[in-house]
């Protein structure tokens, strides 16, 4: 297994010792990156679609994710307004009004996408053997286009190390998350290093449910998929209710989507010294995605 995560983790390494300085082509490899994830998601769709006992399965996604959404986010928020207690920020206050149920929909509009290959794979007569196999060569091509975006996301180890919210918020939640991932294993009856990998995900839905699918099959990608697709939905809510108050729970909460997805909200509804806090926070947080994620794929038997 362990030769596994290396072969898999090879494609990221790779993908991050390369920089590039052409815009152009940089916007290439995002867009490029968007339409894997589509894709991806679909075959992840017509994998649930090859399931026996299928109505089961999807009780059984719902279960997990329900139970360790519930787990990982109580933790995270009772250990996230510590921060704002010892480390306070005097945020600018906005009044702006944010398009939240736009935003909302296009996370919705990947559900679509798991849905379409599901209904596809239950109504299209063809076989599904290839798909675990198509899953694993794009899955190589999706993290060697991600290391390549974190390399060139313009942050410093430097921009890092200074900003001590950035990397106490992203240790909080590395830490909470990895006690609510243990709280869902005894409750769920399941394998540690399994309900740990589950609890790396930090918000990143698509690279969570690609790489928990890839190492454990179809019910546990699902599950893992939702819980960070629900993290980020109710992110959106969260966010402009509580970053006048609270924002280092508020920034926290988002996880790795805080340097992008939800970065327009926390600086609408936060001010501009959110900014700073939510991008390194966030990148922290997506570069420990992967490598957390399949160094506990790594272990679990």
């Amino acid at each position: 297994m362990f030769s596994g995560m290396i072969f898999i983790f090879a494609p990221l390494v790779v993908g991050y010792l390369i920089s590039i300085s052409q815009e152009k082509l940089l916007s290439a490899i995002n867009k490029t990156t968007s339409y894997l994830i589509y894709v991806i998601l679909s075959l992840m769709g017509l994998s649930l679609a090859a399931l026996d006992n299928l109505g089961q399965n999807l009780q059984l996604i719902l279960t997990y994710a329900a139970t360790f959404f519930l787990c990982i986010s109580l933790c995270n928020l009772a250990c996230l307004p510590f921060i704002d207690r010892l480390m306070p920020i005097i945020t600018d206050v906005k009044n702006s009004k944010v398009p939240l149920s736009s935003m909302a929909f296009e996370s919705a509009k990947l559900i679509f996408v798991v849905g379409g290959g599901l209904i596809a794979g239950l109504l299209l007569p063809i076989s599904l053997e290839w798909v675990d196999t198509a899953s694993e060569w794009i899955l190589f091509l999706l993290l060697f286009f991600i290391g390549i975006q974190l390399r060139n996301s313009g942050l410093t180890l430097r921009q890092i190390l200074l900003n001590k919210h950035g990397m106490v918020i992203a240790l909080v939640i590395v830490v909470s998350s990895m006690v609510g991932g243990v709280l869902s294993a005894v409750v769920l009856d399941i394998d540690l290093f399994k309900a740990l990998a589950m609890a790396s995900g930090f918000g990143w839905y698509s690279l969570a449910g690609i790489l928990m699918g890839d190492a454990f099959g179809p019910v546990y990608g699902g599950a893992s998929f939702m819980i960070e697709l629900l993290r980020e939905l109710v992110a959106l809510v969260l966010i402009p209710m509580l970053i006048r108050t609270k924002p280092c729970t508020s920034i926290g909460y988002a996880g790795a989507t805080a340097m992008d997805f939800t970065l327009p909200v926390i600086q609408t509804t936060g001010g501009v010294r959110c900014v700073p806090i939510a991008i390194v926070s966030g990148f922290i947080l997506s570069l420990l995605v992967p490598v957390m994620m399949l160094f506990f794929v790594s272990l679990a038997g």
